[in-house]
Protein backbone atom coordinates (compact mmCIF):
# COMPACT_ATOMS: atom_id res chain seq x y z
CA UNK A 1 0.00 0.00 0.00
CA UNK A 2 0.85 3.75 -0.19
CA UNK A 3 1.18 6.57 2.00
CA UNK A 4 0.54 10.10 1.08
CA UNK A 5 2.25 13.17 2.60
CA UNK A 6 1.06 16.34 1.29
CA UNK A 7 3.69 17.81 0.73
CA UNK A 8 5.73 18.11 -2.66
CA UNK A 9 9.63 16.75 -2.43
CA UNK A 10 11.35 20.54 -2.82
CA UNK A 11 10.14 23.75 -2.13
CA UNK A 12 9.35 25.73 -5.49
CA UNK A 13 9.37 29.23 -5.71
CA UNK A 14 6.17 30.89 -7.29
CA UNK A 15 6.22 32.38 -10.54
CA UNK A 16 6.12 35.70 -10.98
CA UNK A 17 4.28 35.76 -14.72
CA UNK A 18 2.44 33.21 -16.71
CA UNK A 19 5.19 31.06 -18.82
CA UNK A 20 3.44 29.00 -21.24
CA UNK A 21 6.07 28.20 -23.06
CA UNK A 22 8.25 26.92 -20.13
CA UNK A 23 5.23 24.65 -19.35
CA UNK A 24 5.26 23.20 -22.46
CA UNK A 25 8.26 22.11 -22.44
CA UNK A 26 8.21 21.04 -19.26
CA UNK A 27 5.51 18.63 -20.07
CA UNK A 28 8.08 16.33 -21.80
CA UNK A 29 9.40 15.26 -17.94
CA UNK A 30 5.47 14.45 -17.36
CA UNK A 31 4.82 11.91 -19.67
CA UNK A 32 7.41 11.31 -22.57
CA UNK A 33 9.13 8.84 -23.38
CA UNK A 34 11.70 9.13 -20.58
CA UNK A 35 9.61 11.16 -18.41
CA UNK A 36 8.29 10.55 -14.74
CA UNK A 37 5.31 8.65 -15.99
CA UNK A 38 7.93 5.97 -17.69
CA UNK A 39 10.33 5.70 -14.57
CA UNK A 40 7.22 5.78 -12.08
CA UNK A 41 5.40 2.69 -14.32
CA UNK A 42 8.34 0.22 -15.14
CA UNK A 43 9.52 0.34 -11.32
CA UNK A 44 5.84 0.06 -10.43
CA UNK A 45 5.28 -2.85 -12.42
CA UNK A 46 8.81 -4.37 -12.21
CA UNK A 47 7.96 -4.44 -8.40
CA UNK A 48 4.73 -5.87 -8.81
CA UNK A 49 5.84 -8.90 -10.68
CA UNK A 50 9.14 -9.27 -9.08
CA UNK A 51 9.27 -13.00 -7.95
CA UNK A 52 11.90 -14.73 -5.43
CA UNK A 53 11.81 -11.33 -3.58
CA UNK A 54 13.01 -13.69 -0.35
CA UNK A 55 16.15 -14.64 -2.11
CA UNK A 56 17.33 -11.79 -3.53
CA UNK A 57 15.43 -8.91 -1.51
CA UNK A 58 17.74 -6.13 -1.86
CA UNK A 59 16.77 -5.55 -5.10
CA UNK A 60 12.99 -6.12 -5.17
CA UNK A 61 13.60 -3.24 -2.29
CA UNK A 62 15.80 -0.90 -4.53
CA UNK A 63 13.14 -1.32 -7.62
CA UNK A 64 9.88 -0.85 -5.05
CA UNK A 65 11.53 2.42 -2.93
CA UNK A 66 12.43 4.52 -6.15
CA UNK A 67 9.50 3.68 -7.53
CA UNK A 68 8.06 5.16 -4.46
CA UNK A 69 10.01 8.47 -5.07
CA UNK A 70 8.53 8.80 -8.76
CA UNK A 71 5.48 8.98 -7.60
CA UNK A 72 6.84 12.14 -5.93
CA UNK A 73 8.64 13.39 -9.18
CA UNK A 74 5.08 13.11 -11.13
CA UNK A 75 3.60 15.57 -8.42
CA UNK A 76 6.54 17.60 -8.50
CA UNK A 77 6.52 18.33 -12.30
CA UNK A 78 2.88 18.52 -12.78
CA UNK A 79 2.88 21.30 -9.89
CA UNK A 80 5.52 23.12 -11.51
CA UNK A 81 3.75 23.05 -14.93
CA UNK A 82 0.17 24.38 -12.70
CA UNK A 83 2.47 27.20 -11.41
CA UNK A 84 3.67 28.29 -14.54
CA UNK A 85 0.34 28.69 -16.10
CA UNK A 86 -0.75 30.26 -12.88
CA UNK A 87 -0.95 33.86 -13.59
CA UNK A 88 -2.45 32.92 -17.03
CA UNK A 89 -6.07 34.86 -16.59
CA UNK A 90 -3.74 37.77 -15.19
CA UNK A 91 -1.18 38.00 -17.87
CA UNK A 92 -3.46 37.31 -20.64
CA UNK A 93 -4.73 40.89 -21.83
CA UNK A 94 -3.96 43.28 -18.40
CA UNK A 95 -7.54 42.33 -17.46
CA UNK A 96 -8.15 38.48 -17.57
CA UNK A 97 -11.08 39.09 -20.12
CA UNK A 98 -9.94 36.36 -22.63
CA UNK A 99 -7.37 33.61 -21.45
CA UNK A 100 -8.12 31.42 -24.55
CA UNK A 101 -6.57 33.91 -26.23
CA UNK A 102 -2.82 32.77 -25.11
CA UNK A 103 -3.96 29.11 -26.97
CA UNK A 104 -3.29 30.85 -29.63
CA UNK A 105 0.28 30.34 -31.26
CA UNK A 106 1.12 28.56 -27.39
CA UNK A 107 3.84 25.72 -27.41
CA UNK A 108 1.24 23.29 -25.97
CA UNK A 109 -2.75 24.58 -26.28
CA UNK A 110 -4.03 21.44 -24.29
CA UNK A 111 -3.23 23.37 -21.43
CA UNK A 112 -5.87 25.70 -22.79
CA UNK A 113 -8.43 23.66 -24.57
CA UNK A 114 -8.80 20.54 -22.18
CA UNK A 115 -7.34 20.56 -19.06
CA UNK A 116 -8.27 24.24 -17.49
CA UNK A 117 -4.53 25.12 -17.20
CA UNK A 118 -3.22 22.40 -15.85
CA UNK A 119 -0.77 19.27 -16.15
CA UNK A 120 -1.42 16.54 -18.77
CA UNK A 121 0.12 12.69 -18.91
CA UNK A 122 1.64 13.61 -22.08
CA UNK A 123 4.99 14.40 -23.74
CA UNK A 124 5.82 17.77 -25.04
CA UNK A 125 4.87 17.10 -28.32
CA UNK A 126 1.30 16.25 -27.29
CA UNK A 127 1.50 12.63 -27.81
CA UNK A 128 -0.11 10.61 -23.94
CA UNK A 129 2.01 9.01 -22.00
CA UNK A 130 0.93 5.02 -22.95
CA UNK A 131 1.16 1.95 -20.76
CA UNK A 132 3.36 0.26 -24.25
CA UNK A 133 6.45 2.32 -22.59
CA UNK A 134 6.56 -0.42 -19.39
CA UNK A 135 8.81 -2.77 -19.61
CA UNK A 136 8.68 -5.52 -17.19
CA UNK A 137 10.45 -8.86 -18.54
CA UNK A 138 10.75 -10.51 -14.96
CA UNK A 139 14.57 -10.97 -15.89
CA UNK A 140 16.14 -8.91 -13.19
CA UNK A 141 19.32 -8.46 -15.31
CA UNK A 142 17.30 -7.04 -18.28
CA UNK A 143 14.79 -5.10 -16.06
CA UNK A 144 17.97 -3.33 -14.23
CA UNK A 145 19.74 -2.84 -17.88
CA UNK A 146 16.58 -1.49 -18.89
CA UNK A 147 16.31 0.67 -15.95
CA UNK A 148 19.52 2.04 -15.90
CA UNK A 149 19.16 3.05 -19.52
CA UNK A 150 15.89 4.84 -18.57
CA UNK A 151 17.38 6.91 -16.30
CA UNK A 152 20.20 8.13 -18.40
CA UNK A 153 17.66 8.67 -21.03
CA UNK A 154 15.35 10.68 -18.23
CA UNK A 155 18.77 12.42 -17.24
CA UNK A 156 19.10 13.67 -21.26
CA UNK A 157 15.69 14.54 -20.77
CA UNK A 158 16.17 17.21 -18.06
CA UNK A 159 19.33 18.38 -19.18
CA UNK A 160 18.41 19.49 -22.49
CA UNK A 161 14.47 20.57 -20.77
CA UNK A 162 16.82 22.49 -18.06
CA UNK A 163 18.86 24.58 -21.24
CA UNK A 164 15.75 24.62 -23.36
CA UNK A 165 14.16 27.26 -20.46
CA UNK A 166 15.09 29.93 -18.01
CA UNK A 167 12.29 30.17 -15.75
CA UNK A 168 13.47 29.88 -11.95
CA UNK A 169 10.85 28.01 -10.81
CA UNK A 170 10.98 25.24 -13.70
CA UNK A 171 14.82 25.24 -13.00
CA UNK A 172 14.72 24.52 -9.82
CA UNK A 173 12.12 21.43 -10.18
CA UNK A 174 14.55 20.29 -12.97
CA UNK A 175 17.71 21.08 -10.60
CA UNK A 176 16.26 18.96 -8.03
CA UNK A 177 15.13 15.86 -10.69
CA UNK A 178 19.17 15.50 -12.11
CA UNK A 179 20.19 15.42 -8.46
CA UNK A 180 17.36 12.84 -8.17
CA UNK A 181 17.50 10.45 -10.87
CA UNK A 182 21.33 11.12 -10.92
CA UNK A 183 20.95 8.75 -7.68
CA UNK A 184 18.56 5.89 -9.53
CA UNK A 185 20.71 6.02 -12.70
CA UNK A 186 23.88 5.13 -10.36
CA UNK A 187 21.72 2.83 -8.21
CA UNK A 188 20.72 0.69 -10.78
CA UNK A 189 24.53 1.03 -12.33
CA UNK A 190 25.59 -0.52 -8.71
CA UNK A 191 22.87 -3.04 -8.75
CA UNK A 192 23.89 -4.49 -12.36
CA UNK A 193 27.63 -4.47 -10.77
CA UNK A 194 27.22 -6.05 -7.81
CA UNK A 195 24.92 -8.97 -9.66
CA UNK A 196 27.18 -9.19 -13.24
CA UNK A 197 30.89 -8.35 -11.65
CA UNK A 198 31.13 -5.88 -14.07
CA UNK A 199 31.57 -2.08 -12.64
CA UNK A 200 28.82 -0.37 -14.83
CA UNK A 201 29.37 3.05 -12.63
CA UNK A 202 32.56 3.31 -14.74
CA UNK A 203 30.03 4.48 -17.42
CA UNK A 204 28.33 7.52 -15.15
CA UNK A 205 27.74 10.22 -16.15
CA UNK A 206 25.31 9.27 -18.96
CA UNK A 207 25.43 11.89 -20.92
CA UNK A 208 28.62 12.97 -20.02
CA UNK A 209 28.36 16.15 -18.03
CA UNK A 210 28.63 16.64 -14.41
CA UNK A 211 25.91 17.74 -12.13
CA UNK A 212 27.26 20.47 -10.50
CA UNK A 213 27.70 22.02 -13.60
CA UNK A 214 23.80 23.22 -13.18
CA UNK A 215 23.64 25.88 -10.46
CA UNK A 216 20.15 24.64 -9.83
CA UNK A 217 21.36 21.19 -9.40
CA UNK A 218 24.47 21.79 -7.17
CA UNK A 219 22.94 23.59 -4.92
CA UNK A 220 20.94 20.15 -3.87
CA UNK A 221 24.37 18.66 -4.31
CA UNK A 222 25.66 20.78 -1.67
CA UNK A 223 22.93 19.64 0.64
CA UNK A 224 24.18 15.81 0.40
CA UNK A 225 21.07 14.95 -2.25
CA UNK A 226 23.30 13.77 -4.81
CA UNK A 227 24.65 10.81 -2.55
CA UNK A 228 21.31 9.95 -0.67
CA UNK A 229 18.54 7.07 -1.39
CA UNK A 230 15.57 8.10 0.79
CA UNK A 231 13.71 4.68 1.69
CA UNK A 232 10.08 6.06 1.70
CA UNK A 233 8.71 3.81 3.87
CA UNK A 234 8.47 3.78 8.10
CA UNK A 235 9.22 0.23 8.37
CA UNK A 236 9.82 -1.42 5.30
CA UNK A 237 12.31 -1.63 2.61
CA UNK A 238 15.57 -1.90 5.19
CA UNK A 239 17.79 -3.78 2.65
CA UNK A 240 18.23 -0.78 0.24
CA UNK A 241 22.25 -0.52 2.17
CA UNK A 242 23.52 -3.90 0.86
CA UNK A 243 22.98 -2.21 -2.51
CA UNK A 244 23.50 1.00 -1.76
CA UNK A 245 26.84 1.67 -0.25
CA UNK A 246 30.27 2.61 -0.92
CA UNK A 247 31.25 5.95 -2.58
CA UNK A 248 29.27 8.02 -4.93
CA UNK A 249 30.57 8.00 -8.68
CA UNK A 250 30.84 11.82 -9.30
CA UNK A 251 32.13 13.44 -6.14
CA UNK A 252 33.52 10.43 -4.28
CA UNK A 253 31.93 10.92 -0.97
CA UNK A 254 30.07 8.19 0.57
CA UNK A 255 26.31 6.69 -0.34
CA UNK A 256 24.02 7.07 2.06
CA UNK A 257 20.76 5.01 2.69
CA UNK A 258 18.21 7.86 4.83
CA UNK A 259 15.86 6.83 6.65
CA UNK A 260 13.08 9.87 6.27
CA UNK A 261 11.85 11.63 3.51
CA UNK A 262 13.15 14.79 1.90
CA UNK A 263 12.49 17.63 4.06
CA UNK A 264 10.45 19.08 1.39
CA UNK A 265 7.97 21.94 0.74
CA UNK A 266 3.62 23.11 0.63
CA UNK A 267 1.57 21.84 -1.84
CA UNK A 268 0.77 25.14 -4.38
CA UNK A 269 -2.45 26.30 -4.12
CA UNK A 270 -3.69 27.24 -7.12
CA UNK A 271 -5.86 30.52 -8.37
CA UNK A 272 -9.10 29.74 -9.38
CA UNK A 273 -9.95 30.28 -12.85
CA UNK A 274 -13.73 30.95 -13.80
CA UNK A 275 -12.75 32.97 -16.71
CA UNK A 276 -11.31 29.59 -18.41
CA UNK A 277 -14.77 28.78 -18.51
CA UNK A 278 -16.80 31.96 -19.22
CA UNK A 279 -14.30 34.31 -21.06
CA UNK A 280 -15.30 37.76 -21.48
CA UNK A 281 -17.78 37.42 -18.24
CA UNK A 282 -16.88 39.58 -15.39
CA UNK A 283 -17.07 36.72 -11.92
CA UNK A 284 -18.26 39.69 -10.25
CA UNK A 285 -21.59 40.43 -12.87
CA UNK A 286 -21.99 36.87 -12.05
CA UNK A 287 -22.09 37.17 -8.46
CA UNK A 288 -24.49 40.23 -8.83
CA UNK A 289 -26.96 38.03 -10.88
CA UNK A 290 -27.00 35.29 -8.43
CA UNK A 291 -27.72 37.52 -5.88
CA UNK A 292 -30.67 39.34 -7.40
CA UNK A 293 -32.22 36.01 -8.48
CA UNK A 294 -32.13 34.54 -4.69
CA UNK A 295 -33.54 37.92 -3.43
CA UNK A 296 -36.05 38.22 -6.02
Amino acid sequence: MFLRIDKLQVDLPRPSSADPDSAAVVQELMGGKFGEMSTLMNYTYQSFNFRGKNKIRPYYDLVANIAAEEMGHIELVANTVNLLLDRTVADSDGSGANPLGMALGAGYPDHFLNTGLGTMPAGAGGIAWSGDNVFSTGNLKLDLLHNFFLESGARMGKIRTYEATSNETAREMIGYLIVRGGVHQEAYAKALSDLSGVDVTKLLPVPDIESKNFPHAKKFMDKGYHRFLYKFSPNDYNELGQIWNGDQAETGEKREVVDDIPEGGPVPDLTEVPEMFAPNVDPNDVEELGKRFLNS
